[in-house]
Formats: C-alpha cells, structure tokens, sequence
C-alpha cells in the first residue's frame, strides 16, 4: 500500500515537472484561494484582536453619557446641543449600585508652555476616577484628590506626547510647572504611554486636571460636557444603562412624556459596530476564496481531462500489463491531489506575506491560527478529489484495448 502510494506520488512530481507552466497556471486558482482564505483569518482575527485592544483602552466597562439635543421654535441644535449634564448628575450616578466610578468631564483646547517650548493639545477636567474608568496607571507620581476636583487646586497629569514636546523624550517633569491660558500648573503626575485609539487619535496627547480647575477657571462654565461611568462587571451594562437613564431622567425633573435631553453609549455598542465592519471585509474575503477555489478546480479537472487524453496509451499499456480499475483512479487523483495540495502550500506562504503587509500598515497584531492552516490544506484536499473525481474515473474506466489504439 505504503508502495503503491509512494510510486503514485513519484508519478505525479513526474507529470507535474514534464508540464511546469501549465502546472503553474492550473494552481493559479487554489494559490490565490487559498492565499485569501490564510488573510481573510489573519486579518479576520486581527482586527478582532485590535478591535477588543482599542475598546479596552477606552476603559473598564466603559458608559459614554453625552449631552442630547435641545430644541427652540421646533428647531434641534443637534446631539451636545444641551447643557444639562452636571457634577450632580454625575455625584448621582456614583450612588447606584450598578456602577464602580464616576466622573464628570470637561474639555477644551490649549496650548501648554513650559519654559521656551509649547505645544497645543487638550486639557480634560475631571475628579479621580477618571484614571479607574480608563484603567490608565501612572508610570511616575500620584494621581490629584476628589478635595482638588471640588476646590479646584492647580495641578494636573501629563500624557507622554505632552511630556516629549515640552520636556524632552524621557523627561520626568513631576515637580515643574506648565503655563496653561497663563494659569500655573504643577505637574504631579505622568500617564502610561496608551497609543492611538481606533479612529487614529493619540491618546497620549493630553493634560488631565482637576474638573473644578478646569471647569471654572479655564472654561468659566457650570456645566459638563460628558460623564464617563464603569459598570462593576461587563454583564451589569445594560442594567447600568437603565438605572442612569432613569436616576438622569430624575435629576433633570422630565416628564413621562418628554426625550431624554442625554445621550448613553457603551463600549458593547462600539465593539459590535467595529465588528459588523471587520465582519464586512471578512465576507467580502470568504466570498473571493470561495470563487478563486472553484475556479482552481475547475482549472484541475480541466487539465486532468487533457492529462488523461494525452495519456490514453499510457493507460491502456498499464490496463494490459494488470493494473485495476482502482490502480488507475488512484493515480489520478493523486495527481489531481498534489497539484491542488502544491498550490494550497504556495498560497499560505503568499497569504502569510499578504497578512503581514496588511497587519504592519494597520498597527494589528498578527494572527494566523493553526486551524486556518489545516482549514487551507483541507479545503485544497478537497478540491483536489472532488475535481479530480471524474477525469480519474474516466481515465479508470477506459477500454484497453481502445486506449491501446488511440493514436
């Protein structure tokens, strides 16, 4: 058996090497079909992989709650239209069991001086759970006191881009003072490096101070422009999102009958809408190796019938000298095996390079399993012996004493 089936493979590299191009040109199909399947998974799991990174970064069980709209003379302002949300909202919100830390935020841009150098960035307002909801340690110092986002002490924490553009790479500025709308602030802390977000934003390109410093003497409002939440456990979302509506529904006295003038986003809504997407690509992937492998079958049963017809004395002269039915069917589908089995492993070789391009414009992880490996060797198997099947049966049932005259 182990003879038979080593002979056969001899006889296929053999059949294969005496027609190079056309072998070429007939994996040509599974090569890119299989190609696509190794990158529709790689890139697949990498952007799922990429996608829970950035979603995570954003916090621990994250709750966005944004302002809604406001409408005067039958005219909306549009979502962040209102002025509603407040430090009271949020002090609220603390107080439900569903939620582990609470803050208010505020906003603006500024442009941060320390000595000779300034850079232009943001400055968030916020009380000291802002760094527990966006699960953001420090590398040097101390994060401010909720006694300093109620008085408004001036002090505040650097992310690395602030860091790097008005101290230098690898400065420890704790300690120094930064100007910021010709405020002195002490620096007290600095933020571990995070990278950019999903939409391609640096998240390290930020002051982030105590919310009553920046709320009342950088901006000189009275509202927030956003509260930022983290549930206890993923699980307690959406009753999260259902007691706040009601305790913001409470607190900003709306009737049964009127909107909620807020807006409540969560990080589940935010990983499904990012996974629809790579879902869309992944589709759009399957469906091309699905069509490139029917065509690299068809390619396969197409040169096998030629094979088999050029070959016709060859297998009368082996039908008349004993070989079976079986021996015949054998080799040909053998050889309508390696060819589709040599192409499945061109195809991984180039879906590998495909997926690392594609992962290192991306700034994703790789990830090329295993079992998309063997899936890819399986699906060209396949291929093989199901387009293989009738040119080898065809060749298997000829008459040898035709096949012996065929000229």
């Amino acid at each position: 058996m182990f003879t038979q089936l080593g002979n056969s493979i001899t006889m296929a590299f053999q059949s294969l090497a005496s027609n190079k191009v056309r072998a070429l040109l007939t994996m040509l199909g599974i090569i890119i079909g299989v190609g696509a399947v190794i990158t529709m998974t790689a890139i697949g799991q990498g952007a799922s992989q990429a996608v829970a990174n950035q979603i995570n970064s954003m916090g621990t069980n994250a709750l966005m709650i944004f302002p809604g709209a406001t409408f005067a003379g039958g005219v909306s302002s549009g979502t962040g239209g209102s002025q509603r949300l407040t430090e009271d909202d949020a002090s609220a919100l603390k107080k439900s069991e569903w939620f582990a830390a609470v803050t208010p935020i505020v906003q603006t841009g500024v442009q941060a001086v320390a000595g000779n150098e300034n850079w232009a960035t943001r400055i968030y307002g916020a009380t000291p759970d802002y760094f527990i909801v966006r699960n953001w340690p420090l590398i040097s110092g101390s994060v401010f006191s909720d006694a300093d986002a109620r008085t408004g002490t001036k002090v505040c924490i650097l992310g690395k881009t602030v860091v790097d553009n008005l101290f230098g790479e690898g400065a420890d500025p704790v300690g120094q003072t930064i100007r910021v709308k010709h405020e002195p602030f002490t620096v007290i802390g600095v933020l571990q490096e995070k990278g950019s977000n999903s939409f391609g934003q640096d998240q390290d390109d930020l002051i982030v101070a105590p919310f009553a410093t920046v709320q009342r003497k950088l901006m000189g409002i009275t509202w927030a422009n956003q509260i930022l939440a983290s549930t206890i456990t993923p699980e307690a979302t959406a009753a999260a999102t259902q007691d706040a509506t009601t305790i913001l529904r409470q607190q900003h006295r709306l009737l049964p009958s009127d909107d909620n003038d807020f807006q409540i986003r969560s990080q589940v809504e935010l990983a499904q809408a990012a996974q629809q997407s790579t879902s869309t690509m992944t589709n759009l992937l399957a469906a091309a190796s699905i069509i490139s492998l029917l065509v690299g079958g068809i390619g396969i049963m197409n040169i096998m019938l030629v094979s088999v017809t050029e070959r016709t004395r060859e297998i009368g002269i082996r039908k008349s000298i004993g070989a079976k039915f079986a021996n015949i069917l054998f080799q040909f589908l053998t050889e309508a095996i390696t060819l589709s089995l040599a192409g499945g492993i061109v195809g991984v070789i180039l879906g590998y390079i495909a997926s690392s391009f594609v992962s290192k414009s991306n700034g994703w992880i790789l990830v090329i399993s295993p079992s998309a490996v063997a899936l890819s060797f399986g699906a060209a198997a396949f291929v093989g012996i199901f387009f293989g099947w009738y040119p080898a049966r065809k060749a298997a049932r000829l008459n040898p004493i035709e096949a012996l005259r065929y000229e």
